[in-house]
């Protein structure tokens, strides 16, 4: 019997550090071919320029430091192999590949052959299609290598067994979204039931812009068993025992994490998603305007959670109409994270800007709805906020979610003024699932914070349901037209009513021109607003 001591490296590399990513690369394999004895280290795809690299692909120059940095890693291997993720272009064709490496060369090389180009995806505008199977021996054991998107269609691991492969190894970047974890374990389940081997999957873990990669790597047996884990949302080197005996693979069985919940899950993919934006963006720290809301309460929290308490500035901005509730709330919420708060009331700035507008204002006829001075009074937090984001160099989080950016119910260089929205995907019902969550960890939030009306309090007596439907609706509405792509006819026979469904489709294509000049946010559902949400801004569609 042979046995091959492997480690998968999840990890967290950053677009475009080549360098960086190399140095991760090597480090790793000097600690565990000395700690654990590896003889094959598995790190994820794109791993050398990290995934999505998106344009750098274009550039020669890019390309030329991912060769210096494989000729860097193949001079310090010594007996172990490492099975790396790379853009590589063989003559004129660009590929989204696969190397083993050993301190002799490159043993074997894989070209990625489904390539996906839907959702967040776009690998077509890059890469060529490989149109070969891998299968490479290594002490004597006959392996087949995919990557990420070869294992949701059936040819390539099939393609593998057909030339021997006793073991498949698929190397991931693949991002987060809700119910992810099951939908792998569901597929790797079906290609063993096909293929009859043993599959190690190696994912890639970290934030990158506004996607989130959770890791969870696995390994299933032939039969489609769970052998192991690796954890969610953080780095971890994972040991795996691979036995080779009479031409079949078996893996020792190891530590199995349980699936988190999938509120836990979500809030963990945007504490981590936040944290790597920030701190990957060259910053240390960040600034919120806190209102006394359910909103601003939970990303406070997060920010905390992402960067502890001395990194994370709160700042209340009352105007005549913030209630003395809010005032409280906030400065609760500010003592019970143990974070810097002040207040900085904005009354005389609104009056100001009012006054030296009025004979101007006054040469237009009124519209129905006039929200001028409401978005007046935005405007000049924003103008705060980013004043004192500039100065202390901390970066400005917005506090919008995704019920309020799906219908425009935000002001455009006001409160969605700001440097990263991490509630971007996140709708105004399970903002309140997030923020009981967190409260079961640590009650920071306020039990009234829940339990009043939401209101942005920009007018006397003013709450979001005087413009808005009921969230519970308007967030069933929201699912089934943006992440569904539900049409009105849809909705209607599913219960919805039909005049509301209307006035939120409405919303939400007028909306869409706010929507493109609103910060990066971190994507949780299967469609955000975002790389997956192309629609044109000038559109007659759906809004006669």
């Amino acid at each position: 019997m042979t046995t091959l001591n492997i480690v998968l490296a999840q990890q967290n590399f950053l677009v475009g550090d080549i360098v960086g990513n190399c140095k991760k690369i090597k480090d790793t394999v000097l600690d565990v071919q000395t700690r654990l004895g590896a003889e094959l280290v598995i790190f994820p795809e794109l791993a050398l320029s990290g995934y999505p690299p998106e344009d750098w692909l274009l550039r020669a120059d890019f390309l030329s430091k991912i060769n210096q940095a494989i000729v860097s890693i193949q001079s310090m291997l010594g007996n172990t192999h490492v099975l790396l993720g790379l853009p590589q272009k063989v003559g004129t064709q660009l590929y989204n590949s696969a190397i083993m490496l050993n301190r002799n060369g490159i043993l074997a090389q894989y070209h990625k052959q489904v390539l996906p180009n839907y959702g967040v995806f776009d690998e077509k505008r890059y890469f060529s299609a490989g149109q070969t199977a891998c299968v490479v021996e290594l002490k004597g054991i006959p392996i087949g290598i995919s990557i990420c998107e070869d294992l949701w269609d059936t040819g390539p691991a099939s393609s593998v067994k057909a030339q021997g492969a006793q073991l498949l190894i698929n190397i991931n970047a693949s991002p987060y979204h809700m119910g992810k974890r099951l939908e792998r374990e569901q597929l790797l389940r079906q290609r063993c039931r096909e293929i009859q081997l043993p599959i190690i999957y190696c994912n890639l873990v970290g934030g990158q812009d506004e996607l989130v990669f959770d890791g969870e790597s696995l390994v299933v047996d032939a039969a489609g068993q769970l052998c192991l884990t690796a954890p969610a949302f953080e780095e971890h080197l994972t040991q795996i025992q691979c036995h080779y005996h009479a031409s079949a693979c078996e893996i020792s069985p190891g530590t199995i994490y349980p699936a988190l919940s999938p509120v836990a899950s979500i809030y963990q993919a945007l504490v981590l998603g936040m944290r790597d934006y920030i701190v990957k963006n060259g910053f240390k720290s960040a600034l919120l305007g806190l209102s006394g809301g359910i909103d601003s309460a939970l990303t406070a929290v997060l920010a905390v959670d992402a960067l502890g308490a001395a990194n994370v500035e709160a700042v209340m901005l009352p105007s005549q109409y913030t209630s003395n509730m809010s005032l409280e709330d906030a400065q609760r919420i500010a003592t019970n994270l143990s974070i810097s708060y002040q207040e900085i009331p904005i009354q005389n700035l609104v009056n100001t800007f009012l006054t030296q507008l009025h004979p101007v204002l006054s040469q237009y006829a009124t519209r129905q709805k006039d929200v001028t001075a409401e978005n007046i009074q935005a405007r000049c937090r924003a103008v705060l906020l980013m004043a004192l984001s500039n100065r202390s160099g901390k970066l400005l989080l917005t506090t919008g979610n995704k019920s309020e950016m799906a219908v425009g119910y935000a002001t455009l260089y006001g409160d969605m003024a700001g440097g990263f929205a991490p509630l971007k995907d996140v709708s105004k019902t399970l903002v309140y699932q997030l923020a009981a969550y967190r409260n079961t960890l640590n009650a920071d939030i306020p039990q009234r914070v829940f339990e009043r009306a939401p209101s942005a309090e920009l007018a006397p007596g003013q709450t979001d349901q005087d413009t808005l439907p009921a969230y519970s609706l308007l967030d069933n509405i929201i699912t089934a037209y943006v992440e569904n792509n539900q049409g009105e006819e849809d909705m209607v026979a599913a219960g919805l009513p039909r005049e509301t469904v209307q006035k939120v489709i409405k919303m939400i294509l007028a909306a869409e021109f706010k929507r493109r000049q609103s910060p990066p946010g971190l994507r949780i559902t299967p469609r955000a607003f975002g790389r997956d949400w192309r629609y044109p801004i000038s559109s007659g569609f759906g809004r006669g």
